[in-house]
This record gives structure tokens, C-alpha cells and sequence, in this order.
């Protein structure tokens, strides 16, 4: 798939094998420092924002916000009961809704306004204030007029950060208020909901139900004041299922007052996630906050292939797996990754079932939260090259010059197999950072990036069909993708595919059930993890990636250009990522003001911006080839959405090293003149993360793998 694409460096190379068994290419994981991690909190906790260093260097990427993490909401959240049984209500409770003390209520005041003060200034908030109290007025009075069209601006907020800490500081201070966005302006007004809620149950329930809303914390409960009349709470019912049905269930319960009178009370709590409702039985509610972490060797398995294994023998779900980064199959691997409603012991007893499917589970250990991809500091590789000789087109007599030339281009090296320094003019280049062909599912009849376009082209049969595509072998799994393929039949594909294969028989079964058309199909997508969805669509960006990194090195070399992206440290550290990225000018190409390091390249999305020279072009070209177009990247029916990234064009070995081993292991060659095919190269080195090996070997050897 690089066969075509560009090199860096203008060096000879040398010919040789890679991957001959697993134990030629072993891959461990860099992680990141431990502290970092024992400092993290779990997901419903708000969470510091990580470091720039700390942060996932694959892709330069905004880290996501995640809508329950508010920046300053430590009352609403004190407040907050566990999920009660209705039959066990704790009488004492009736009426029990949070901020039921007034401290607590003058202290969150406080905090609120304080954090409005930062983001907006004591003037502007002075302002806001007055604004909330007038609207309220004008509804306890009955004056209808303008109080609906009325809005209050709190003029243009460039920052997404910022508006989020607006939106959230604002409603727990001004809860009959919302927030709307207009072209990065911020306006506020009056919340129908809120005035319509009002006119049932009175205005402290009113508020405190929108900040139960607004915290959206899971397990969390509301509960309105005791009501006799089951007309009234019928109504109440109404109101809350026709204004939050999809988010929110409510239920009558019976409490007792003060005076031990029977009374009848509502009760309001968030509907559990959809995943949810496919956990296994088995007394797992209590582990739903469990994590597990533990480094998993695997052997000639695919990431995700080793998960299904995992997942099937413990019992739970592909998607209570998170990881790092997906690792090579045709090697040795150490990964880290945490498992959700699994306790360690569970872990530790499937150890010696694993080993037979070529893993190995090490350092298990309690952990307080999952991983995201791009958690971890880079790769390190101790790769093993076989079968050394010259190309075809090389006349040389000297491989171990030819090996040592290549090693000095891609790193500065003090010296190689006894020859003299390096000359200074050698340069470290580094290598062109392509994503590599295991990207795509190297060797297979149908790559991920194809499954990929057809999903952002939202054909979906198209996209089940090349998913369900088979190799050439007669082994189980291809034999069940065939008999798909010409049948269609679901339910006896499901009887003939191993436990294993997990995102198959995901897919499978809401095919039976819908149909194999495209409601069917897109219903089939939906029921796979979102991570597994969004990995096809990513692999396609990746295609067009490595197709506009080739096209800008061949047509501008490693000049900076007028036009290209380049990704600056000199803006506010809180600045987005667009605003770090600058586009090159006139003059700074003439005065040379950038390295071609500093040069990215955008990852397709429908939020970044692309160069404004050739290199813009080709990409609106190259996408429309694909029927695409620069905005699209959004596929509502799939809940996929792909903002895009930047990616460094060039990237740079580290703490290279290597020697040469005779035919005899242990027996290091150290005469300056080698036999071709009676040695290997044994190198061993780190890359950042999502860098890939077999790239930087191919930029090395100048060969393709």
C-alpha cells in the first residue's frame, strides 16, 4: 500500500526480511509515567485536562469534553442520593429532593458566581443578574409581554471550553435559564420547560429538579415533594415524558409523613444506557464501577481479535475493554489494557486458558478508570531483519556500509561497527510518518479503509458485505462469511462462526432480526461498540492521509512552503487546536522561519482546516473522487462524527540501536565486509505514538513490506 508513496532520505538501502516468526518483532508499550495515572479519576469525577506532553501525540486532537464534567459543581454533586429501591424509601426522605439547605444553596452561589465573574467579568455578570431577576419578575407577575422573545448576550465566546463552563455555571445559578449558541455568541433567555414545570409544583422544585437535570450524574435520583392527588401526579408524569421521555423515567412510590400518613411521592432517575440492558446476569450491577488493569502478551493475534477472546471467556461485553492503541498481529506484543465489571481474581483464573490462544495476561492490578487511545508515551521495538543483501539495482560490495549509511540518515549516531564519526552534514531526517499497511489489514481481500468509505458514504448493505468478505482459506470463520455471502441467512451463519469472533456475531444477530437491507444493515453497525464503528471510518481517513503526505513531499520536497499547515507552541496553551495551527506565509517561506517538522497535515474531518496551496486541492479532489466532500465526516445514523486532526508529517527515531549476528546466534559480526543472507540486523528503538515500525523500516531499507 506505500509502494508508490515518497522517502525522506536519498540513501541506497538494503534488502531483507522482517516478521520470519513473532519473536522478530516484539512491540512493548511505553506507558505513561504512573503517577499520571494514579492521579486520574473515574470517568463521573471532573478530571484535571492533561498536560501537553501528556497528551496522545499520534494525532495533534482537542481531548474531548465530556458534557458530565463541569468545571466547578462540587455542591450539586455533595447532594446527590444513590438510586433508592421505591419499596425501601427511607420515610425521612419524603420530599427528599437535593439543596435542601440553605448554606448549601448560598454556598453554590457563591462558587457559581464566581466562576461567571472569571469567565465573564463582574460587570457583564452584574449585567446577566439583573437581566435573570427582571425575566423572573415579569413572570411572577403575570406579564406576558416580550418575556419569551427576551435574551440577554453575552457577546461572542471563541472558545468551546469556555462556552461548556458558561453553559454549566449558568444553569446552576439561573436555573429558568438556557443558553443558545450563535456563530460563537452566546445568548441567554428565559427556559420554557422551567416556567411550564412551575406552573405544577412549586419554583424550589422546579429549580432543583433542572439542576438534577443539568448535573446528568448516572445512579442519581430526584424525588418531588409527597403529593395526594394521583390527577396531579398524572400530570407531572405527562409534563416530564413528553418534555425528557428519552432521557429520563419516572415512577410513584409510596412514603409516609412525619405522622406516619401514607402519601404517594414522584420519583425521577436517568435511563440506563442501552448497553446496559445486554449485561449479562449474573450479580454484575455491583462490579458496574469495576476496573481491572493488566499488560496482555499476545502472539501472532490481532488486538481485537484477542479481545473477543477475552471477552468470551470471561462473560462480558468486547466494548468493557479499553486499550492504547491496536497492536501488529505477526508479533510479539505488550500492551496494557483495563477491563470494566471483571475483578482481578475472575482475571487471574482464565490465565492458563488464555495461553493456549497465545496470550499471556501479566501485572493484574485494580485500577480506578479505563484507557483511551493514544494514553501512553510511544512504542518500543526490538526487531530482528534476516536474510540480508543489497538491492538489485546496488553495485556496492559493502552491505555493512550500505546498513550503517542508512542507519546514520535516519539518526545521528556517534559512530558505526568502528568506522569513523559520521560527518556533520548528515542531518537526522527521520522518516515519512504513514500510517503502515497494518492499518488497513494488510494481505486481506478487502481492507478496512474500503469498509470505511462505504460507511461515511452511508451504504450500508455494501458496507456488511465487504465486512463479511472472506479470504482464501478453508478455516471455519471463512468458510461462515462465504456461506453469508451466498445465502444471506444470518441465523445459520451465527450456529457456524466460533465463539470468538465477537463483532461478527454482534452483527449477525440484528441482521436476523432486521434483515439484511439497508435498515437492517445500519441497525447491524449500531450493534457493534462505537470504537469498533468509528475504526473503519479512521482507516479510510488514514488512506487519504498517507496519499496527501506522499503528494506533498514529491511536489514540495522538504521545503516549508507558502500555504502549509504548521503547528506552533507560541499560542495560549488554552488556545484551540485550529488556533494553534497557522498557515504559512510569503514571507515566512522566504525568511525560513519553520522546519519541515513543524509541517502537519490535516486528518479529513468536518472541523479542521486544509493548506491553502496545491496540497488544499488535492484534497477537495482527491475526496470528491470518493464522492465526499470536505464538510461531510458525519453519519448521524451511526452516531459517527470525525472532527479531524492534525498529524506531523515527519517524525523521528529514538535511542536507536543495533548490531549485526552471525549465522551462529550470540555471535556478533564486527569485520567491516558481510556474506549476504549470513547475518541479521538486530535494531532496537522507540517511536511515538501511532508511528509504525514497518515505516520507519521501509524509510531505513528502502524497501516495501
Amino acid at each position: 500500500m506505500l509502494h508508490s508513496f515518497s522517502y525522506v532520505t536519498d540513501h541506497l538501502g538494503f534488502c531483507g526480511t522482517i516478521k520470519n516468526s513473532p519473536g522478530d518483532f516484539v512491540v512493548t508499550e511505553i506507558e505513561v509515567p504512573e503517577h499520571s495515572l494514579r492521579d486520574s479519576r473515574p470517568d463521573s469525577l471532573p478530571k484535571t485536562p492533561e498536560a501537553p506532553s501528556e497528551r496522545s501525540s499520534w494525532c495533534l486532537q482537542q481531548p474531548k469534553r465530556r458534557r458530565a464534567d463541569p468545571p466547578a459543581r462540587p455542591a450539586s454533586r455533595d447532594c446527590r442520593r444513590a438510586v433508592p429501591s421505591p419499596p425501601e424509601a427511607d420515610p425521612s426522605q419524603a420530599g427528599g429532593h437535593c439543596f435542601t439547605s440553605l448554606n448549601k444553596n448560598q454556598t453554590r452561589s457563591s462558587q457559581e458566581a464566581n466562576v461567571l465573574d472569571s469567565l465573564l467579568g463582574k460587570p457583564v455578570t452584574e449585567l446577566l443578574s439583573k437581566f435573570a431577576s427582571e425575566l423572573k419578575d415579569a413572570w411572577n407577575s403575570g406579564n406576558n409581554c416580550d418575556t419569551s422573545t427576551s435574551e440577554f448576550s453575552l457577546g461572542p465566546i471563541p472558545e468551546k471550553k469556555n462556552r461548556a463552563d458558561l453553559h454549566s455555571a449558568i444553569k446552576q445559578e439561573f436555573p429558568f435559564l438556557v443558553t443558545v449558541t450563535k456563530d460563537s455568541e452566546m445568548i441567554v433567555k428565559g427556559n420554557a420547560d422551567y416556567r411550564e414545570l412551575c406552573q405544577l409544583v412549586t419554583e424550589k422544585e422546579a429549580n432543583d429538579f433542572f439542576k438534577f437535570l443539568d448535573a446528568k450524574l448516572e445512579n442519581s435520583t430526584f424525588s418531588f415533594e409527597p403529593d395526594g392527588s394521583k390527577e396531579h401526579r398524572k400530570v407531572v408524569h405527562h409534563f416530564i415524558s413528553r418534555k425528557f421521555g428519552r432521557l429520563l423515567e419516572t415512577k410513584s412510590f409510596a412514603v409516609t409523613n412525619v405522622s406516619d400518613q401514607p402519601n404517594m411521592s414522584i420519583m425521577v432517575r436517568f435511563r440506563e444506557k442501552n448497553w446496559s440492558r445486554k449485561r449479562p446476569t449474573g450479580g454484575l450491577q455491583e462490579n458496574e464501577d469495576l476496573y481491572t488493569a493488566f499488560t496482555l502478551q499476545k502472539e501472532n493475534l490481532e488486538t481485537l481479535e484477542a479481545i473477543g477472546f477475552l471477552a468470551s471467556e470471561l462473560g462480558v461485553l468486547a466494548s468493557d475493554f479499553s486499550y492504547t492503541g491496536i497492536k501488529d498481529k505477526k508479533a510479539i506484543t505488550y500492551q496494557r489494557m483495563v477491563v470494566k465489571k471483571v475483578t482481578p481474581e475472575r482475571l487471574k483464573e482464565i490465565g492458563s486458558r488464555m495461553e493456549k490462544k497465545g496470550m499471556r495476561i501479566h501485572n493484574i492490578h485494580s485500577a480506578c478508570q479505563h484507557l483511551r487511545l493514544g494514553q501512553l508515551k510511544g512504542n518500543h521495538f526490538d526487531i530482528v531483519v534476516r536474510d540480508l543483501k543489497h538491492h538489485s539495482h546496488d553495485s556496492s560490495a559493502d552491505l555493512k556500509e550500505r546498513i550503517c549509511e542508512a542507519m546514520e540518515k535516519v539518526e545521528m549516531f556517534p559512530g558505526c561497527f568502528g568506522l569513523e564519526k559520521p560527518s556533520r552534514s548528515l542531518k537526522t531526517k527521520g522518516f515519512a510518518n504513514y500510517y503502515g499497511p497494518q492499518r488497513f489489514g494488510q494481505g486481506q481481500n478487502v481492507q478496512t479503509d474500503q469498509i470505511g468509505l462505504a460507511l461515511l458514504n452511508e451504504k450500508m448493505v455494501e458496507a456488511v458485505k465487504l465486512f463479511f468478505t472472506p479470504e482464501d482459506t478453508d478455516d471455519p470463520v471463512n468458510k461462515a462469511k462465504r456461506y453469508f455471502l451466498q445465502t444471506e441467512d444470518a441465523k445459520g451463519t451465527l450456529t457456524m462462526l466460533p465463539e470468538f469472533k465477537v463483532r461478527e456475531k454482534m452483527m449477525l444477530r440484528a441482521l436476523n432480526r432486521y434483515g439484511v437491507n439497508h435498515e437492517g444493515c445500519t441497525k447491524g453497525w449500531l450493534s457493534i461498540p462505537h470504537s469498533m464503528r468509528i475504526f473503519y471510518v479512521h482507516a479510510y481517513c488514514s488512506k487519504i492521509w498517507n496519499e496527501a503526505a506522499s503528494y506533498r513531499l514529491k511536489t514540495y520536497g522538504s521545503k516549508v512552503v507558502e500555504g502549509d499547515l504548521v503547528f506552533s507552541e507560541e499560542n495560549n496553551e488554552n488556545s484551540s487546536l485550529n488556533d494553534k495551527v497557522h498557515i504559512v506565509t510569503a514571507s515566512e517561506e522566504s525568511a525560513n522561519k519553520y522546519s519541515i517538522h513543524q509541517v502537519v497535515l490535516p486528518m479529513v474531518g468536518h472541523s479542521i482546516k486544509y493548506p491553502s496551496n496545491k496540497v488544499g486541492q488535492w484534497y477537495h479532489e482527491r475526496l470528491s473522487k470518493d464522492d465526499l466532500q470536505m464538510c461531510k465526516f458525519r453519519v448521524s445514523p451511526l452516531q459517527l462524527n470525525i472532527p479531524g486532526c492534525y498529524r506531523p508529517i515527519l517524525k523521528n527515531v529514538q535511542n536507536l540501536s543495533y548490531f549485526l549476528e552471525g549465522s551462529e546466534k550470540g555471535i556478533r559480526i564486527e569485520d567491516n565486509h558481510l556474506n549476504e543472507s549470513k547475518v541479521s540486523l538486530h535494531m532496537s528503538f522507540d517511536l511515538d505514538p501511532s508511528c509504525y515500525a514497518t515505516v520507519c523500516l521501509r524509510e531505513i531499507m528502502k524497501c516495501d513490506f
